[in-house]
């Protein structure tokens, strides 16, 4: 029960930046220090501070702090001692921090100041040296002592409110304790390096005891460490214990008004009031973690419950929270573990350092490969799967860690281990205890999984020896032995030939060798080393079938990391002599030196790559990559000498079974790791050779070549999160994974440019399975989707800009590119497909064009089809496949003449010019086309069933779309499909009407220029002129996307709504703030209203709420508060159309409004929302708005181009073909063949000749 003389005096704490505080209070020194005296003189000035004073105290005006309960009082508060820090204490700066305010969340290394964490699990308590009840001396401004629970034990001096407490007010280490002494009446000081603590006992004998005890203590201590503290910089000695936390920083307890300084070390968790008192190694308390666990509540926040308290800490962030919660997690895990496992297996000196790294004190281990590890190798064994490292803890699994099995690790140790498992790592690859995952992953999964570093056995490679030495081995003691045999390649499951004893665990077992069959269990399974060993045990790259010699001298350059991206001069290259032999590649100084500079076994070869004649300063050279990612180049003068060089070194390093790959031109040659359709778990080992455009695969478990015709893929991409590049061909899906970034690297960019055009020539262009271009597969396809009954395809002209940035992107990646009926125009694709033609090197027909020309004059119409049959049969390939697609599509295009008025001369006249790139001045072109066109049937042999099908499907597809035509409930309508309506200009009224057509294709952008050009207006530099929806019912009004189409919003104009052409006066504005934004998501408060109750949310309709709104390039989130974990509503982005204004008998609370319209896109469900935001600002709305277009549209809210977009849509649209006039769509045959001239004159039809 809590001893208090008298009722204390009633003060309240004034305004202070501190909002932590204790009433423990130690008194000032009155004295200045001198750092520069002697430290038995400081310690003097120290003590001689008149003792009679200490027994008075006196409130101070302006120092008076309020009674603060402790860590488990009702109110949830700290206590804060205002013991004034000695003057000669270390500053801020000696510690090499700048400020407290921020938080520190990474690791300290080294030795800092903090409580020592407990070794291995959470040992018993600690002897209590001294317990009991002791007042400590009152709070600044209070009269009064305050009755504290008093424990001492050999790590700290701790006092609680009451002796049922659990966690401390204050930890003192007695390793920081300086002195203790007798200062009065019943009163005794606990003094530190930087503090003195004052208590007061019930009576002199109880302070006595209690002052002896601390002195014999604390001496003992002093003399203990004293040979340790000499060896320290002075810089370094202050109070505390070395600790390396494995997480420290600030975290908000709740129900404080202040942060915590919280440590996490070892298992335990440790509260100081700031980083200050952490330094000096005063803390709080600490929560032992074995009896804890956290559990996360909210998106910062996360609890730290134990059987006595719930500490409820919130993180700065939630990045913050998850290390916060993982370290804890942590600690749990170490005090929950058991050291007695780890004890016996670290009796084994070489067991104490990891195998891998040599990190200090490993506690995990592989159990079958026999190994012990520390926790960052481990995480990357695991990744290696069960089947190839069973991961187990020194600590924590108990149960699989048998008598035997501890005997084993004890018998082998990591240090006879690796003689066998690193018993070749060249110095630059071995592992440090700080070195990176990525390292440890490349380094362990070369280890282990490929066994680049072990000792091969001599009898590696005979499948039969080895499976008779691993029978023989087991029934002796030699486990080494027995584990070397089995990872060179022993049948662990192999037959003995006994009867009895059917395999090497039951002989083992039979000749009572338990060591060794506790080794042989945990490998039944166990995937074996498989980089140098294929499925029947033979050498795969370990050693060549035939050996390889060859030598001579090669200029070669500096050894790199890093790709080759500019030319190197013949000075950086320097002559070595170079030898082949034994699967290894070396190179010397001179052909006169024994010690070779550097050298390179077969197995560490991975990649050759042959180079383009000149591109370094040697003529010829040629790139080695190897397997620890260093590139080397060589080169030499001599072209023989360089094809000698690359055909013996990739003879030496690449298999037997995929030697065929050698007799191939390859501009690249190596192995690579792989998945396919059959096999997506685990990649496996190919060679693959690229060749021009094919890429050449030998595959594991496949005997034969395979040809990936590298243009004809469907698809090509690179994942580069995972580094993986995808080949999708027609029923198939190769993975290819990159095991080494370099070569990688490479691979990819070779691979892609294979894959692309590489000329103007059919061939040269990405090409479809049917052997077809795909520029003219796609075109094709798109307009018989889309333009066969467009009247005039292929004669009218489209826009020069758009044609050629269609050709360019062609050109660039046919594969990548998607026509659409909502970006692309039908006359612009025809228009493409015709230049393609035009354009391409040696034309459709190639050299034999004349032949061609020449059959129209064969009067008997079956000689002429037979000698067309015969100049078809002599053209290429991609030649014959592509001229059969172009006039199977013309030929569908002239059986719908009646729509399209595009029939057999008329087409023949456009394309005959085009096909033969010729001037047209004659009609001999014209005619080949259409009788190709006539005789189509015969010519190309088609099957007549089959073509009908064809046109049947054609048939549907334009009923299809006459259909969707009829059924929209459009304006009226002028000819050609076109539609009318009017726009006005500025402002609605009858002066500004305009009446315009608009045809399906027309965007916002050309329905402006077309109104601005009626009317004559000039558009000035930053004239941001715009097309708006403007509805007078909803009082809003909304911007057109520059590309958006205007025909769709025709179709959902309601009678009060309207276009209107006006200038975007926010524009400027709007493109400003996007060029500033980093990041193009938006969050903040808004007031937000819905139009009815159809949201689920139970919000009054008639009002707005404060809701907070996260908008990213995916969706919009609403949320009740800044601080909810869980939206309450979510809407698309894509579904999403915004307009500025509110309507004002809404009565919202500011005119800067938005309102925001959303459409479900269920065609089962339609369903349509109306809801508002309102901001509290017009720049806020603004943002808000420039956001959602800037998602809505990928960041293209204004056309870069909108000059050249105006002059080209303002161009007049005439009837004319170029310069001369067009072919007439109807007419008689000898009308149209007389403008056959005039048509020539102009080729390419249209402005094409513009570009």
């Amino acid at each position: 029960m809590r001893r208090i003389p008298q009722p204390r005096p009633d003060i309240r704490s004034g305004d202070s930046s501190d909002d932590y505080e204790d009433p423990d209070q130690v008194f000032p020194k009155p004295q200045a220090v001198n750092m520069a005296e002697d430290p038995d003189q400081i310690y003097s000035k120290l003590q001689s501070v008149n003792m009679a004073d200490r027994d008075v105290f006196l409130p101070v005006p302006g120092w008076g702090k309020g009674r603060y309960n402790s860590l488990c009082s009702d109110d949830e508060l700290l206590d804060d001692d205002n013991e004034p820090i000695s003057s000669h204490r270390s500053s801020w700066q000696d510690y090499g921090l700048s400020t407290l305010q921020g938080s520190v969340y990474l690791p300290v290394r080294g030795r800092v100041l903090a409580p020592p964490p407990r070794d291995g699990p959470s040992p018993e308590p600690c002897p209590v040296l001294k317990i009991g009840w002791l007042d400590k001396n009152p709070t600044q401004g209070s009269l009064y002592y305050q009755r504290r629970w008093v424990k001492l034990d050999v790590d700290y001096l701790r006092y609680f409110d009451n002796d049922k407490e659990v966690y401390s007010k204050r930890i003192i280490p007695t390793a920081a304790i300086t002195g203790v002494t007798n200062v009065g009446e019943q009163k005794f000081e606990v003094v530190t390096a930087n503090r003195t603590f004052l208590f007061k006992a019930e009576s002199d004998s109880e302070r006595n005891e209690w002052v002896a005890v601390l002195q014999n203590f604390t001496r003992g201590r002093q003399e203990g460490s004293r040979e340790m503290t000499s060896l320290v910089p002075p810089s370094f000695l202050t109070p505390g214990s070395p600790l390396t936390p494995e997480q420290q920083g600030y975290l908000e307890l709740r129900g404080l008004r202040s942060k915590l300084y919280t440590v996490v070390s070892g298992d335990k968790v440790f509260l100081y009031k700031n980083m200050e008192d952490y330094r000096l190694g005063i803390g709080i308390t600490s929560i032992d973690m074995n009896v804890g666990n956290v559990k996360v509540t909210d998106r910062r926040s996360f609890d730290l419950t134990t059987p006595y308290r719930i500490f409820s800490f919130l993180a700065d962030s939630e990045q913050h929270k998850e290390q916060w919660v993982e370290a804890m997690r942590d600690a749990i895990g170490d005090a929950l573990s058991n050291s007695e496992v780890a004890n016996q297996i670290w009796a084994e000196p070489s067991n104490c350092c990891c195998a891998d790294c040599g990190a200090a004190k490993p506690e995990w281990a592989a159990i079958n490969l026999c190994v012990v590890v520390c926790k960052c190798c481990a995480g990357e064994h695991r990744g290696l799967g069960p089947s190839i490292s069973k991961v187990r803890s020194l600590k924590m699994d108990r149960k699989v860690w048998t008598e035997e099995l501890i005997q084993v690790f004890l018998l082998l140790g990591n240090e006879r281990l690796n003689r066998f498992w690193a018993a070749n790592i060249p110095p630059s690859e071995a592992l440090s205890p700080t070195s990176c995952s990525k390292a440890r992953r490349r380094f362990i999964s070369s280890k282990y999984r490929q066994g680049k570093y072990r000792k091969y056995h001599p009898l590696y490679g005979n499948q039969t020896e080895l499976n008779n030495a691993l029978c023989i081995n087991v029934q002796c003691s030699d486990v080494l032995e027995t584990l070397c045999l089995v990872f060179c390649g022993a049948d662990v499951n192999c037959s003995t030939g006994q009867t009895d004893c059917p395999s090497p665990l039951s002989l083992a077992l039979a000749h009572n060798q338990k060591l060794q069959a506790q080794f042989l269990s945990h490998n039944l399974n166990t995937e074996l080393p498989r980089s140098e060993v294929t499925g029947d045990m033979e050498p795969q790259h370990y050693s060549p079938q035939h050996p390889v010699t060859h030598n001579g001298f090669l200029f070669k350059t500096a050894s790199m990391v890093r790709p080759i991206t500019e030319r190197k001069a013949r000075e950086e290259f320097s002559r070595r002599w170079c030898m082949l032999n034994d699967g290894n590649f070396s190179y010397y100084e001179s052909d006169k030196t024994s010690t070779p500079n550097g050298a390179l076994k077969s197995t560490e070869i991975v990649c050759l790559s042959v180079n383009t004649p000149e591109r370094h300063g040697y003529d010829h050279t040629f790139e080695l990559y190897s397997d620890s990612e260093r590139l080397y180049l060589f080169g030499t003068d001599d072209q023989d000498s360089h094809k000698e060089w690359v055909k013996s070194i990739t003879k030496m390093f690449i298999p037997s079974n995929a030697e065929a790959l050698l007799r191939l031109s390859f501009e690249r040659i190596g192995r690579l790791k792989y998945k396919d359709g059959l096999n997506l778990q685990s990649p496996r080992v190919g060679w693959f050779a690229l060749v021009g455009s094919s890429l050449h695969a030998y595959l594991e478990d496949s005997e034969e070549e395979e040809e990936i015709h590298l243009r004809k893929l469907q698809e090509l991409s690179i994942q580069q999160e995972n580094e993986v590049l995808v080949l999708v061909e027609r029923g198939r899906t190769l993975y290819i994974e990159g095991e080494r970034k370099l070569d990688f690297q490479g691979w990819c960019v070779g691979i892609q440019k294979a894959a692309g055009s590489a000329g103007d020539s059919l061939s040269q262009q990405q090409l479809t399975e049917a052997d077809i271009p795909v520029i003219v597969d796609r075109c094709i396809d798109y307009i018989t989707q889309c333009g066969l009954t467009s009247e005039g395809i292929y004669r009218k002209s489209g826009v020069n800009s758009h044609v050629a940035a269609l050709c360019e992107a062609f050109r660039r990646d046919a594969r990548n590119v998607r026509l659409k009926e909502e970006e692309h125009q039908v006359d612009d694709v025809s228009n493409t497909l015709k230049r393609f033609f035009r354009e391409s090197g040696e034309g459709l027909f190639t050299k034999h064009a004349s032949a061609w020309l020449s059959t129209p004059v064969i009067p008997e119409e079956s000689k002429k089809i037979s000698q067309y049959q015969l100049l078809l049969s002599r053209l290429p390939r991609v030649n014959k496949a592509t001229l059969r697609a172009l006039v199977n599509h013309l030929y569908c295009v002239q059986r719908f003449a009646e729509l399209n008025q595009m029939n057999l001369h008329n087409l023949a006249i456009v394309f005959g010019p085009t096909l033969f790139q010729s001037d047209g001045k004659d009609f001999t072109a014209g005619r080949v086309v259409e009788e190709l066109i006539e005789h189509y049937t015969d010519v190309f042999e088609v099957d007549e069933q089959q073509l009908k099908r064809q046109l049947d499907e054609i048939t549907v597809i334009i009923k299809v779309r006459e259909k969707l035509n009829l059924n929209s409930s459009i304006p009226a309508s002028g000819s050609a499909g076109d539609f009318i309506c009017t726009v006005y200009l500025e402002e609605k009224k009858e002066t500004a009407e305009q009446h315009v057509k608009i045809p399906g294709s027309m965007t916002a952008a050309e329905l402006t220029c077309e109104i601005l050009d009626r009317r004559k207006i000039q558009v000035r530099e930053k004239d941001y002129w715009s097309c708006w929806e403007v509805s007078q019912k909803d009082e809003t009004e909304r911007p057109l996307h520059h590309l958006e189409r205007v025909l769709p919003i025709l179709h959902s104009l309601g009678t009060d709504s309207h276009l209107l052409v006006k200038k975007n006066l926010a524009m400027e504005a709007i493109l400003v703030y996007l060029a500033s934004k980093v990041d193009v998501s938006k969050h903040g408060m808004v007031k937000f209203r819905e139009e009815r109750s159809i949201l689920g949310l139970g919000l009054n309709t008639g009002s707005f709420h404060d809701r907070y709104f996260i908008l990213n390039t995916v969706s919009l989130r609403m949320y009740k508060e800044v601080r909810s974990n869980r939206s309450e509503r979510e809407w698309q982005v894509k579904n999403l159309r915004v307009y500025l204004g509110i309507k004002k008998k809404l009565r919202p609370p500011t005119c800067w409004g938005l309102t925001v319209i959303y459409k479900s896109e269920k065609p089962e469900k339609p369903e349509k929302q109306q809801w508002y935001l309102c901001c509290d600002t017009q720049t806020e709305m603004r943002e808000w708005f420039s956001t959602f277009l800037t998602v809505q549209y990928d960041g293209n809210v204004w056309p870069a181009d909108a000059v050249q977009t105006r002059v080209t849509r303002a161009l007049p649209v005439d009837t004319r073909h170029g310069n001369v006039a067009l072919i007439p769509l109807r007419g008689s045959e000898n009308e149209m063949r007389n403008s056959v001239a005039a048509f020539t004159a102009d080729p390419l039809g249209g402005r094409d000749h513009q570009l």
